[in-house]
């Protein structure tokens, strides 16, 4: 074990390997939270709730909104929305899950090299980027399953305006419109980060839905699409929300079954593990 901010382990890797392993026995556990059973019921009624709203808002965007929102819409390709091309990849899932498994893999490498103080808070703040990358990563997985099943194109395949234009199990991108997967990796980076950190919840709810508008406007999916794929992306993150309160990860699960956060590292205890990590 390291002894001190600058101290340095004796077996660096196998230290390095116990931390990787620890980290995955404690995601892959069993429950052992009290309440989870209410965590369950709060939890399922809220996605009813949600989904039910969400699924008459989808079918009344269909048949009254899509068509006629694309129509709107600048030409696929126009030049002067080059700068929107670049704002709408930073809702694309594999930037934002390769910057999260990064993040992750500096932590991991990190850990060995600090104090016992030091290593506690890095590994608290550890948990929150798993909460992140694993929010993120679920509700893809089910965002793509979705798509390959539903197959609906994309705005005007096949050369109209057409909202019920289908192919299901294609596995054609052309046929990947529902949901919208930047939507979908959009809504859920924002529920998860605001879970953590309550203050960020109004930049990150702008910028998913910043994100849904880009899909629109450059004719990647019709407004339906970022709408489903805001609850894909919201009811996915809830789920691993929920995993993780049921293992006392992150987050604690109170009377009644509502989740709430974990008290965490601060920011000026964050500097003091980075300081640490990097003292001579």
């Amino acid at each position: 074990m390291a002894t001190g901010p600058g101290a340095r382990p004796a077996n660096y890797l196998t230290l390095v390997g116990q931390v990787a392993w620890q980290s995955v026995a404690r995601l892959v556990r069993a429950p052992s939270h009290s309440r989870r059973a209410e965590a369950r019921r709060a939890l399922a009624r809220r996605w009813i709730g949600v989904a039910a709203l969400t699924a008459i808002a989808i079918g009344i965007l269909m048949f009254a909104v899509d068509v006629a929102a694309i129509k709107q819409m600048p030409a696929r390709g126009t030049a002067s929305l080059w700068w929107l091309r670049i704002f709408t990849d930073f809702g694309k899932s594999t930037y934002v899950l390769w910057t999260l498994a990064g993040l992750l893999f500096v932590i991991l490498l990190v850990q060995p090299l600090l104090s016992d103080v030091l290593r506690s808070m890095l590994i608290a703040f550890g948990v929150r980027i798993q909460y992140l990358f694993f929010a993120v990563l679920f509700a893809v997985l089910c965002g793509e399953l979705l798509k390959y099943i539903i197959g609906r194109s994309r705005p005007f395949v096949g050369g109209d305006a057409n909202a019920f234009f289908y192919q299901h199990f294609a596995g054609n991108p052309a046929f990947e419109s529902l949901p919208s997967g930047h939507a979908t990796t959009a809504f859920a980076l924002a529920f998860a980060v605001s879970a953590v950190w309550r203050r960020m919840t109004l930049f990150m709810f702008v910028y998913a839905v910043l994100i849904c508008v880009s899909r629109v406007v450059l004719l990647a999916h019709h407004p339906s699409d970022v709408v489903a794929g805001a609850l894909t992306g919201i009811i996915g993150a809830m789920i691993v929300q929920y995993w993780f309160a049921a293992r006392r990860l992150g987050f604690k699960i109170v009377s009644g079954g509502a989740i709430e956060t974990l008290a965490g590292p601060s920011w000026s205890a964050l500097k003091r593990v980075a300081r640490g990590a990097f003292a001579p």
